[in-house]
């Protein structure tokens, strides 16, 4: 009786979570019909803001790669003095209201903050700037990288890099030869939920660098202001940002053929 009971509960829970993920999604997608959004795609303004979109998720997200992939694996491989705050520091953009960040970047970045000053004597200035919200964008993505790639790393046996040094690999050939292989599927979810976040945010970026059509003014913002005028349209920008975001996530994690998500274990002939 408790088994059928607890499968009933299970059941119940999952058809409703299930049910509030969907819904939301299904509301959008039947409000629009292709037509509409083919018609949406020839005005100027919505295909600045995905234009705009494209290359700043993607400037974002190579930032992200580049910085992250070295923390990462330093907070997977090595224990210091300060590494519970290091690590407190690089989850806290997922908890920070998107405002406050914006607001954060605005004090550290702006003409009169920490490091904007330094940026004026250059005659670089970030705020109101594509750069701006690439800089946002980073902010806030981040971690979504940062923290599957270090579970990722962390989680490889020891003995594969044990017996790398054996060999007498250098520690450059064992970090790309043999830990990022067997933390590829890490390092792939990290990258599409990196770039999907960095593509879908809105509050940092309109506090830090405005909201600027052809210059700072993405996907989710042009969906704020057509939302103060014309609910339509604002639904159809938004149907427009989910297929966009569902062909990344699809494109970044199941698109290479699965020959990325094999383990290097599986590659080996059989003997």
């Amino acid at each position: 009786m408790r088994s059928v009971a607890l499968r009933v509960a299970v059941a119940l829970a999952t058809g409703l979570m299930l049910a509030l993920l969907a819904l939301p999604l299904a509301a959008l997608l039947v409000r629009v019909p292709p037509q509409r959004l083919a018609m949406r795609l020839a005005d100027p303004v919505v295909l600045d803001a995905l234009r705009l979109s494209l290359l700043t998720s993607l400037a974002a997200t190579a930032a992200v790669v580049a910085l992250g992939l070295p923390l990462a694996w330093l907070l997977a491989t090595r224990r210091f003095r300060g590494k519970r705050l290091l690590e407190l520091l690089v989850d806290l953009p997922m908890v920070l209201p998107p405002t406050l960040a914006g607001l954060a970047l605005l004090l550290a970045f702006g003409r009169a903050g920490l490091a904007g000053r330094a940026f004026a004597a250059l005659g670089f200035s970030l705020p109101f700037t594509t750069a701006g919200v690439v800089v946002a964008q980073v902010f806030m993505s981040a971690p979504f990288f940062i923290v599957p790639v270090r579970a990722g790393l962390a989680a490889v046996e020891r003995r594969y890099v044990d017996a790398a040094a054996a060999l007498r690999a250098d520690p450059l050939r064992t970090f790309f030869g043999v830990l990022l292989p067997l933390a590829r599927p890490a390092l792939l979810a990290g990258t599409a939920m990196s770039c999907a976040r960095a593509l879908g945010e809105f509050g940092a970026t309109i506090t830090f660098a405005s909201n600027l059509p052809g210059v700072t003014q993405t996907m989710p913002l042009a969906v704020y202001v057509a939302m103060q005028t014309d609910l339509e349209a604002a639904v159809t920008l938004s149907v427009m940002l989910l297929v966009l975001s569902c062909t990344l996530l699809v494109a970044l994690r199941v698109a290479p053929l699965g020959a990325l998500w094999r383990r290097p274990d599986a590659e080996r002939p059989a003997r």
